[in-house]
């Protein structure tokens, strides 16, 4: 009697613990709303920041509304048929009686598949379009097949199997991603295209902060944690599920760091971030039948497909996705969902894979034969199906009643302040669009007069002026970190009249390329100090050499010279700054 008590106690205590879970994961997946909006801005530019935020917070906010009164009952309802759930409104009726953690669990899982699609069609989406798509999506397009596969519909019965949701989710939302990229257009400049409408050339668009997209990437790793583990209902199957968890998406992110590595000649930063998000896509599914050499096969795969998908998009299809979320979450999504017939394994702990009559069921590599895969690929095509044709429907007619895009003025200057209001997500710091993170070579060390050329105007000569004084102008462009050695130096020679200017240029410059996401990219905007000085008793060469020897570090784009003659010179402008920069040249 005394055992069997003990034994009752301890599975109402496990019952209540993994409960508690069940909420604590349900917290974990909402807390990657911030990992998906950290992402997203961080890959995009600053112009669009506050709309990105916005974006994903109003997904979340109206994805909750939607679901309340349509997309609970679709998803969890009474089944009808296998295909839908019946609506209904209990948490509004029947609030004593409502399964309040199934409603949470499965409301923070909905806005994820909304929140992907931001990415992909981010900085010349309209605000209004994206908010009735993303209500869309949480109300109907996610919760019917979500039904076939976790409502107990016909893909449940059949023995499909998504643990945590690499097809439900990720596919789903990368699939709509694909296709609302697709219809709203690249962004203007990224790709070129010649006289008949053939792409030339893809350009590419630097997100303006990395560190803010890594920042992201841990937190998605963080909250999966929960994402895959919340529905875990041992303790054995919830270590489990942490090790591949952990596996797959670490694995992803070292083989495409090796590949870009040896493809680009260094390894890519922002692709091994999504790298990480791939292999965590690829796991979801069959994170809870996959042992650790089944994830290390999942995060190999993802780690090369990221890569390939983000070429295939830019430079096949060329189809503009910022952020990747067509490569992370489409084909990963797809992979990991097709992974589980492959590599289930049944010695994993809590596995329970079974057909209609209870027959236990494995992957192809063990000894499972090609049920589960048959299983596995069904459900693949019959949700990409329903997708594929209920987004593009919702798409065009958005895009035939109020349009999908900005116009092309609000996306040149930026939607934080076109659809927002909002000069700057990044108030008391300057931001200009035009610094995108242009890289100058330092691949190897040059000659000083490679790397501070000397530039003499057309009409430089020795001559005098007409008071019988030689003025000379000379503009010194270098990088801003030089300036205080370059202030230095010219001091101790005797030129301490200065005009400082804070100015951009570019310039077409030798050495090794410099890729983003595989792209190589154009030369940029960069910022640099201009000083101006006017020399008479300084000799020029004096001046040169100085200046040279202080912005000297060995690599192109240490700084340029340019000297002129001043003849004819007004001596006295009051004002002016030219004035003191004169009467030092004279002492």
């Amino acid at each position: 009697m005394t055992e069997e008590l003990l034994t009752q106690v301890k599975d109402v205590v496990a019952e209540e613990a993994f409960g508690i879970w069940f909420l604590i994961g349900a917290a974990l997946v909402f807390f990657m709303q911030a990992g998906f909006a950290m992402v997203e801005t961080g890959f995009t530019r600053a112009k669009n920041a506050g709309n990105i935020i916005m974006k994903n917070l109003m997904d979340f906010c109206i994805g909750t509304v939607a679901f309340i009164f349509l997309g609970f009952g679709l998803l969890l309802g009474e089944d009808i048929g296998g295909f839908i759930g019946a609506p209904t409104l209990g948490i509004l009726t029947d609030y004593a009686n409502f399964d309040f953690s199934n409603f949470v669990f499965n409301l923070v899982f909905c806005a994820t598949t909304a929140t992907i699609v931001s990415g992909a069609m981010a900085e010349r989406t309209k605000f209004l379009s994206y908010c009735i798509y993303s209500a869309i999506i949480s109300a109907v397009i996610y919760p019917i097949e979500a039904h076939w596969i976790w409502g107990g519909g016909w893909l449940a019965q059949w023995g499909f199997h998504d643990f945590a949701g690499s097809c439900a989710i990720h596919m789903v939302g990368g699939l709509t991603a694909l296709i609302g990229a697709s219809m709203v257009g690249p962004r203007i400049g990224k790709f070129v295209k010649d006289k008949d409408g053939k792409v030339t050339k893809v350009k590419a668009f630097p997100g303006h902060s990395l560190t803010i997209g890594a920042l992201g990437c841990f937190i998605l790793w963080f909250g999966w944690y929960g994402f895959n583990g919340a529905a875990a209902t041992s303790g054995g199957q919830l270590a489990s599920i942490f090790v591949t968890t952990t596996i797959a998406p670490a694995t992803a992110t070292v083989i495409c760091m090796i590949f870009t590595w040896l493809k680009y000649g260094k390894p890519d930063v922002s692709m091994c971030l999504n790298a990480s998000l791939a292999g965590l896509v690829g796991i979801t599914a069959g994170c809870d039948v996959l042992d650790a050499g089944g994830a290390l096969v999942v995060g190999i795969v993802s780690g090369l497909l990221i890569v390939f998908g983000v070429w295939f998009l830019d430079h096949v299809i060329h189809v503009d996705d910022p952020v990747g979320a067509v490569a992370v979450h489409f084909l990963n999504g797809v992979w990991g969902t097709l992974a589980v017939g492959l590599l289930a394994n049944p010695s994993v702990p809590g596995y329970s894979l079974a057909d209609q009559n209870g027959n236990l069921l494995a992957g192809l590599f063990y000894g499972g034969g090609a049920a589960l895969l048959g299983r596995q690929c069904t459900g693949i095509i019959t949700v990409c199906a329903w997708v594929a044709v209920t987004m593009t429907i919702v798409f065009a007619v958005i895009k035939a009643i109020i349009g999908l895009r900005v116009t092309e003025h609000e996306e040149l200057v930026g939607l934080d302040i076109e659809e927002h209001g909002l000069a700057s997500s990044y108030a008391g710091f300057v931001m200009t669009e035009m610094l995108n993170t242009g890289v100058e070579d330092t691949s190897a060390e040059v000659p000083v007069e490679a790397a501070v050329p000397v530039r003499l105007a057309p009409s430089y000569n020795e001559s005098v002026s007409a008071d019988g004084k030689k003025y000379t102008k000379i503009e010194i462009i270098c990088k801003q970190n030089k300036f205080e050695a370059l202030r230095a130096a010219l001091g101790e020679i005797g030129v301490t009249g200065l005009t400082v200017t804070s100015v951009l240029g570019c310039g077409a410059q030798k050495g090794a390329s410099e890729y983003y996401r595989g792209t190589p990219i154009e030369p940029s905007l960069l910022p640099k100090t201009k000083v101006e000085v006017v020399v008479c008793k300084v000799p020029v060469e004096t001046v040169v050499n100085t200046a040279r020897k202080a912005l000297y570090s060995g690599h192109i784009g240490d700084g340029k010279i340019f000297a002129y003659n001043i003849e004819d010179v007004v001596r006295v402008r009051t004002g002016e700054v030219g004035y003191d920069a004169l009467q030092d040249a004279e002492n």
